[in-house]
């Protein structure tokens, strides 16, 4: 079965992009912490422990009394849910026969308990669960979250849970007038790209450094005169002054060469900077010599290949900052 198109989007709540589980009920046969490793479950047969078969999820003992268990998410970028996915790979006896999801905003780092205090809106009603299946729930909430809480009836065990939608910053934590405009976290989004055979594009645009040559945007071998392209909608209009292109990790697959275009429709295009050669495992910083207005970005890697990172710092126009802020507004 194909995925919903809303899974395409980032997941907000992975451990990728800083996301935490601050707290579960319980937790004695499988971590919390398993529900937003950004990797897929795993399971080796005849894997036992002291509590016996070792999960790679979260799982809780079978209750005895009436109930439910519950975890609490906090995402690593607060915005807007599309859907979310309650993943029981592997759990085939043992998983949780429903589930329904809440969320919650606020400002701050509160603590579980005052967490748990608030008032939390149902973004799931309680729903039924497969065993061993990615379970889609398409969301309708136009609202910014910072926190998602999973609740399983009863109990049992669920191996990933993902929570997908669009990143919305907030303004009263950021320099306006210098920020990474490519930034995912800041709100910016991948739009088009040629080629995403082996990763995902958005991964260019996440948080902090590619740990490995997976958390990067690779793509498939050309066997033609072509070459492949990404275009990123930015967190708004700006001004860049400089754009670092990271190829950390790509060694016998970097591209040779990169270029990079700016618009203010996404239509026409007009040079960044100019097709420069590329080396493997670098990161390479070029000032951006005749700054321009634009709102999209598009980069071009000659002819294929893969790059971990790609930023673009700048600052954004009186436009893009009442545009920046009023999209926060909104979703508040």
């Amino acid at each position: 079965m194909d995925s919903p198109e809303w899974t395409n989007e980032p997941d907000l709540a992975s451990r990728r992009v800083g996301g935490s589980v601050v707290w579960a009920n319980d937790e004695l046969f499988a971590e919390r912490e398993n529900l937003i490793k950004p990797s897929r479950p795993e399971f080796q047969p005849w894997s036992f422990g002291h509590k016996g078969q070792i999960y790679d999820g979260w799982e809780t003992r079978r209750r005895r009394e009436p109930g439910s268990d519950q975890a609490i998410v906090r995402l690593g970028l607060p915005g807007v849910v599309s859907g979310v996915v309650v993943d029981t790979a592997f759990f085939t006896g043992n998983y949780p026969p429903f589930a329904s999801v809440e969320a919650v905003a606020v400002d701050g780092y509160p603590s579980p308990d005052e967490l748990s205090a608030l008032d939390w809106t149902t973004l799931v009603e309680k729903s039924p669960l497969k065993g061993d299946s990615e379970n889609s729930f398409q969301v309708s909430s136009s609202r910014r979250w910072t926190h998602v809480r999973l609740t399983i009836h009863p109990d049992g065990g669920v191996a990933r849970f993902r929570v997908h939608g669009t990143p919305v910053a907030d303004p009263r934590l950021l320099d306006l007038g210098s920020l990474d405009l490519a930034a995912l976290e800041n709100g910016a989004r991948v739009v088009a790209a040629s080629n995403m055979f082996y990763s995902s594009p958005s991964n260019l645009i996440s948080p902090g450094f590619a740990a490995v040559m997976g958390e990067g945007w690779e793509t498939a071998r050309r066997r033609d005169d072509g070459n492949d392209w990404v275009v990123i909608a930015l967190a708004g209009a700006g001004l860049p002054r400089l754009a670092e292109l990271d190829t950390s990790h790509f060694k016998g697959n970097a591209p040779g060469w990169a270029s990079l275009s700016g618009s203010v429709d996404g239509e026409t295009w007009f040079e960044v900077l100019p097709r420069t050669r590329l080396q493997p495992d670098t990161r390479h910083r070029f000032p951006v010599e005749q700054p321009r207005q634009l709102t999209h970005l598009r980069l071009d890697i000659y002819p294929d290949g893969g790059m971990a990172r790609l930023r673009l710092h700048g600052a954004l126009t009186d436009e893009g900052r009442a545009a920046f802020t009023a999209r926060f507004e909104e979703a508040r």
